[in-house]
């Protein structure tokens, strides 16, 4: 919601929030491995792989979608995901 005043806009307070953290989710069903040497603080670039989804009948490539650092990695090796679970975090730069 925002306030007209004298014909300028006003934000209230929250509106104008940016928040540079993301996340990388699952692309696919199966069991979580690394691929990549990752660390908390490590800079990726978007497209950066950093691990593996292994299905059944597949596997997916779990790459960053965003160019960031790196804050951590929230699924274990060998942990079973499920499509847009949450993998990794990171701050976009």
């Amino acid at each position: 919601m925002t306030a007209v005043l004298a014909g300028a806009t006003r934000h209230l307070a929250g509106e104008a929030m940016s928040i540079p953290e993301r996340m990388i989710v699952a692309p696919g069903v199966g069991r979580f491995r690394l691929t990549a040497l990752v660390y908390s603080g490590v800079l990726l670039e978007a497209g950066d792989q950093i691990g593996v989804i292994e299905g059944p009948a597949s596997s997916h490539a779990v790459c960053s979608p965003f160019r960031g650092q790196l804050i951590g990695v929230l699924a274990d090796t060998g942990e079973r995901l499920r499509t847009g679970e949450p993998v990794a975090w990171l701050r976009a730069a």
